[in-house]
């Protein structure tokens, strides 16, 4: 069976999204602690195989897991999500940077191993929905770490030929503001990373569920969350410092321009003190 994550928005309207999908038919699932906050879990009786029932994970952080959930179902869920999105994605983007899994259910301690996701058939129905989140919670990471990655991508893009412009000492051709609107892109995107998420340290729910946080912990391992969050703080650094060295030229500009205005007017000043002496 397969799991599937896509991140398609900033955030999303959990309330009014459970509302119009069981107006659907959809079936919202309470079984999770009240701790596990900002999640909506909603079952279908339309799975992809009979091994086990359809299950979906939104989170309110603009991401959505598809558990066994046969495409047509997922297709028609996406587009009920679309309205109660905020600040979605590129439609391109969001099915580009995906994550898929295939899960099957067996014999044995639930783990990751190869890629593959092996949910313990002794398990009761409220076990395997923790489970499921867990893995769950690891995808939503990865592909919002993913979007955000495309984003920075998108931007070091734009200002690439910066440094190749001022080595020829050629003129850069971006104002004040374009480069304080890029410095503002920067600081938004690394807020994003580092305060608005749980991409830096393994989310309080998992403290004291020892099991849930193995299985967390080694999916974020295997999608190396860690390692594309130091990579792109870098990359982030780098701009940072590269936006800085942009601005304190416009701003040594500035201050040239201001400079000479003066001793224009101080010379202009002086010339009319003279006329009016020997004229």
């Amino acid at each position: 069976m397969q799991c599937t994550a896509f991140a398609t928005a900033d955030e999303y309207h959990l309330g009014n999204l459970c509302h119009d999908l069981t107006s659907h038919g959809y079936v919202e699932i309470r079984s999770l602690p009240r701790d596990a906050a900002n999640v909506l879990v909603i079952g279908t009786e339309k799975s992809a195989k009979e091994d086990d029932p359809g299950m979906i994970f939104f989170f309110r952080e603009g991401a959505v897991v598809f558990w066994n959930v046969e495409e047509k179902s997922m297709k028609n869920v996406m587009q009920v999500l679309e309205q109660h999105e905020i600040q979605p994605y590129e439609v391109a983007l969001v099915h580009w940077e995906n994550e898929e899994m295939n899960y099957r259910i067996g014999e044995g301690q639930s783990k990751l191993h190869k890629g593959e996701i092996l949910l313990n058939s002794e398990l009761d129905s409220e076990e395997v929905i923790l489970q499921k989140f867990a893995f769950s919670n690891a995808l939503c990471l990865s592909v919002k770490l993913a979007i955000w990655e495309s984003l920075l991508d998108n931007f070091v893009e734009s200002i690439q030929s910066i440094p190749e412009i001022l080595k020829s000492r050629r003129k850069v051709k971006l104002s004040h503001a374009d480069v304080m609107q890029k410095i503002g892109e920067l600081f938004a995107l690394r807020h994003r990373i580092n305060l608005s998420s749980d991409l830096l340290i393994t989310p309080d729910f998992y403290w004291d569920r020892e099991k849930l946080e193995e299985l967390y912990d080694k999916t974020c391992q295997f999608l190396n969350i860690n390692r594309r969050v130091k990579v792109m703080n870098e990359k982030l650094q780098h701009c940072m410092e590269l936006t800085d060295l942009m601005r304190n030229h416009l701003n040594e500009k500035h201050t040239l321009r201001l400079e000479w205005m003066i001793v224009i007017l101080i010379t202009i000043e002086v010339l009319f003190e003279l006329a009016r002496v020997f004229f």
